[in-house]
């Protein structure tokens, strides 16, 4: 009969697996916005999102509401990594009867206590802050607003559920003209053993309390939180795992005993978790194991054990000492003898086998459930291995040696990928309470410096709309014969004079030159389509920055080249030339460089027609074969390949490199050209769009340090606020403010972050990528020799969105001047029109496109505008300039 009941009271490894598979799926029910109603794990947010860092200092209140009595304490942090904090404390007995009164009178004497505990302290600080350790079940929106749930472990007191216990805390001690007290953090007794565990160098993310009561906690990935809706970062959450199996889960699990022990409790049915595990139930179990046995004559024979039938005559205290090894036959003995039993010695060894088989028990369950929490950490955090801290407060891993040693190596077997060490609380309800709070305050205060820092970079809808408006005045200026000269936007005109029709027919060849990489391609426009061959060359830098010669003698080498593979060596293709750089065109294939940009310098270019450049080049080379019938840049190209799809794309749009846009404008408008019929494309040159000074007021010192050290200082500014070269730069200059203020990297010196373009946009994309999780912005950030914690990575985040948002805005604003200009030139109510767009940023960022849509519909309501991603437009693009000009030509 012993063995049997020791045989159920043993948990195999198969069925504890099955159990943390259980649990799992109990926390992701709670985590989900629709399964929470129904999850019995609430897995409720604290909305603590950080872990002390050492950093904390300052005077702080703490008040617990325990089962009998009101803790208060005066905690003083100096700072120094949270080693051996000052504590002032007082305890305060309730009056019996003030738990199942009025909650008025309850928060009034916690407000007394408090009021107590200051009278003989003078505190140097003026405000006080507040932490509140209240065990309930609350349903909290954020650190200091929480309702109460339910009332449990004895109390009832009226018109408290339902109601945020931190401003009935609030209001109350305000009544005690406590003005200076300020109640800003309320939490549970877990999350308060997880704060104290994380003071010393490495953090701690889970915690566990085991004692009368049971439950955990661990820093979840914000976004997983989904009852809290905050987009990114971490968050701790309360699992409430004491209801674990409420809904049947754990009925394989549960024995005979279980069920007496839950059908004489005060909550029959609820809180099955809790009770195979917390140590308000362990002598119970034991207690029916025991009658059970003696009833079957295994047990006390010869004895009466009426007594065993009388509830909590052991407590679990002695169910500990009778499971150590060295006196614990002796404790046996003396304390069934206590009750009048008169057992053998072979009754004391069984007793000790029971026990031990309980307390095992409760610690593999234990187990179970820390595995369960571990391995969710590691999956949401998309980790192979993760390495671990977990703070205990538990009486019974103090008061037994192997339940610390069962718990630690079956959480291994259960979470192997998980490497896990379990640290004892010390006082997790005051320290801890403690922490929480400084904790809270630290990052109000860098929240503070953090907008402070980043305000200048915010736009509003009126900043937007004024950038609008210079933008299309620039434009006016820049269309007209008097006014160009004075504009800082070109409007340059590009002599394309439509857009395909559909009928282009041939083969092209097409020239893309427009950064470190040039291409050669060869297009066949047929009817059933278009069809590319290309080969990309690489300009080395010093040809980049050499002569002239030297870059377009480079350019005929890798035009034959690619004709020689291709076999196109006998044939004489039109061919279209994209030179993506600012350019006066006199005509489709005379375009006069204006300046070089992008980290091209070459010498004896500047003034000179480019194509005549390449021309010459051709006859250096002895290439004859070179029939250039059209000079474009990227933008055109951007536009003439979409409309190629859509016949209503009528504007061209780049976001990559460098930044620029095209639209097709009526003649009459275009006073730098003679001619007042149809259309003609113009090439704005918008990157310059501020280079007279216009848009200095949405400069920011950001922008000022990296326009400085940029080889065209004071050009290009509009560029220079959206474009991907310049994006990396913003941010790393952002964060080398935040670290001088002390609010990143814990204000530690980072010589990386001091190297110029260390910080690549594509960093910037990967950062703002939905779903990542935090561990791998970490991990970004290592690479770049940057140390980060869970907090910097945020922040880090946060840097990043708003550069990014703000390029997005600017563009959109452009933008919005462009179709509006087009939509009142044509006067109409509403125009329908599309935008092809190119460029990395563009098409890699994971938010750029929609903030773009987004303010552009916000900023020309009257335009219905298709941003149509363009597929190879410098390359496809040129070769259909070249295929509109050669149908137009034909007689």
């Amino acid at each position: 009969q012993v063995q049997r009941a020791l045989l159920a009271l043993t948990v195999p490894l198969e069925t504890l697996q099955v159990v943390k598979g259980r649990m799992l799926q109990a926390m992701r029910k709670g985590l989900s916005r629709q399964t929470h109603a129904q999850a019995n794990m609430r897995m409720l947010p604290t909305y603590i999102c950080s872990l002390p860092d050492g950093t904390e200092k300052g005077d702080l209140l703490v008040v617990e509401l325990c089962q009998s009595h009101v803790r208060t304490l005066r905690v003083t942090l100096s700072g120094n990594g949270n080693q051996s904090p000052e504590v002032v404390y007082k305890i305060f007995d309730m009056p019996g009867d003030i738990t199942q009164g009025k909650g008025e009178a309850l928060f009034d004497f916690i407000a007394q206590c408090v009021c107590q505990l200051l009278a003989g302290i003078s505190s140097p600080q003026q405000r006080l802050p507040l932490g509140f350790v209240f065990p309930f079940s609350c349903r909290q929106t954020g650190l200091d607003k929480a309702e109460l749930i339910s009332w449990s472990k004895g109390f009832s007191c009226s018109d408290v559920e339902g109601k945020d216990v931190v401003q009935l805390l609030q209001s109350a001690i305000n009544k005690q003209e406590l003005c200076h007290v300020d109640v800003v953090a309320l939490m549970n007794d877990t999350v308060g053993t997880m704060m104290t565990c994380s003071t010393e160098g490495e953090p701690c993310e889970v915690a566990l309390v085991v004692g009368t009561s049971t439950n955990s906690c661990f820093m979840a990935e914000a976004q997983q939180v989904e009852m809290a809706e905050k987009a990114s970062g971490q968050m701790c959450v309360n699992t409430e795992w004491g209801y674990f199996g409420d809904d049947g889960s754990l009925s394989d699990v549960l024995t005979p005993y279980d069920q007496r022990v839950d059908q004489e409790s005060a909550n029959p049915g609820e809180k099955r978790f809790e009770k195979l595990v917390a140590s308000l139930y362990l002598g119970e179990i034991v207690r029916h194991v025991l009658t059970a046995l003696a009833a079957e004559k295994a047990l006390f024979i010869g004895s009466s054990v009426a007594v065993l039938r009388t509830k909590d005559v052991l407590k679990t205290q002695q169910v500990l000492e009778i499971s150590n090894n060295e006196e614990g036959m002796a404790k046996a003995r003396s304390a069934l003898e206590v009750l009048g039993l008169q057992p053998s010695e072979q009754d004391c060894c069984r007793v000790q086998q029971i026990c031990r088989a309980v307390v095992s028990r409760a610690a593999v369950l234990c187990a179970a459930g820390l595995a369960a929490i571990l391995s969710h950490m590691c999956q949401s955090r998309e980790l192979e291995q993760m390495v671990v801290n977990v703070g205990v407060d538990s009486k019974l891993y103090r008061g037994h040696s192997r339940f610390g040693e069962i718990l630690q190596s079956v959480t291994g077997l259960l979470a192997p990928e998980c490497k896990a060490t379990l640290l004892p609380s010390v006082d997790g309800t005051g320290r801890g309470a403690a922490m929480v709070t400084a904790v809270a305050l630290r990052l109000a205060a860098q929240r503070r410096e953090v907008e402070q820092l980043l305000a200048p970079l915010w736009l509003s809808r009126a900043d937007l709309e004024r950038v609008q408006a210079l933008m299309r005045r620039e434009m006016e200026l820049g269309l007209g014969h008097e006014s160009n000269a004075d504009s800082s936007v070109r409007m340059l005109p590009t002599y394309v004079r439509g857009t395909p029709d559909g009928t282009e027919r041939g083969e092209f060849l097409a020239l893309d030159l427009g950064g470190t990489n040039f291409r050669v391609l060869v297009v066949r426009v047929a009817q059933d389509g278009i069809r590319m061959a290309s080969e990309i060359y690489v300009i080395p830098t010093t040809v980049m920055q050499g002569t002239g010669e030297a870059l377009f003698d480079h350019i005929i080498e890798c035009i034959v080249d690619f004709q020689l593979k291709q076999n196109l060596m006998d044939q004489i293709l039109p061919l279209g030339f994209t030179f993506s750089f600012p350019c006066q065109q006199l005509g489709l294939d005379k375009a006069v460089l204006l300046s070089w940009t992008k980290g091209f310098s070459a010498s004896g270019c500047v003034g000179q027609d480019v194509v005549h450049l390449l021309r010459e080049a051709a006859q250096r080379k002895q290439h004859l074969g070179l029939k250039v019938v059209a000079v474009v840049n990227d933008t055109v190209g951007t536009m003439m390949s979409c409309a190629y799809e859509d016949p209503k794309c009528e504007i061209g749009l780049i976001v990559g490199t460098g930044t620029n846009a095209c639209y097709m404008e009526e003649m009459e408008n275009v006073g730098t050209v003679e001619g007042e019929q149809g259309r003609m494309c113009i090439n704005m040159e918008w990157g310059a769009f501020g280079d007279n000074g216009c848009l200095d007021d949405f400069f920011t010192n950001f922008d000022q340090l990296v326009d400085e050290k940029t080889i065209n200082a004071g050009k290009q500014r509009f560029e220079k606020l959206i474009s991907g070269m310049y994006l990396g730069e913003i941010v790393r200059h952002v964060l080398l403010a935040l670290v001088e203020k002390q609010v990143l990297f814990h204000g530690k010196p980072c010589p990386k972050l001091q190297t110029r373009d260390i910080f690549q946009t594509k960093c910037l994309s990967t950062i703002e990528t939905d779903g990542l999780a935090l561990q791998k912005v970490r991990a970004i950030l290592q690479d770049l020799e940057l140390q980060a914690s869970f907090e910097d990575s945020i922040l880090v985040r946060e840097v990043c969105q708003t550069v990014s948002l703000r390029a997005a805005q600017l563009c959109a604003a452009g933008l919005a001047a462009v179709v509006e200009k087009m939509r009142e030139n044509r006067g109409l109510a509403q125009l329908a029109v599309t935008v092809g767009v190119d460029g990395t940023l563009y098409k890699m960022h994971p938010h750029f496109s929609q903030n773009l849509q987004k303010m552009l519909q916000d900023l020309a309501p009257n335009c219905t505008v298709t941003l149509l991603q363009s597929e190879d437009g410098s390359g496809k693009g040129a070769a259909l300039v070249a295929a509109v000009a050669c149908r137009e030509a034909e007689p």
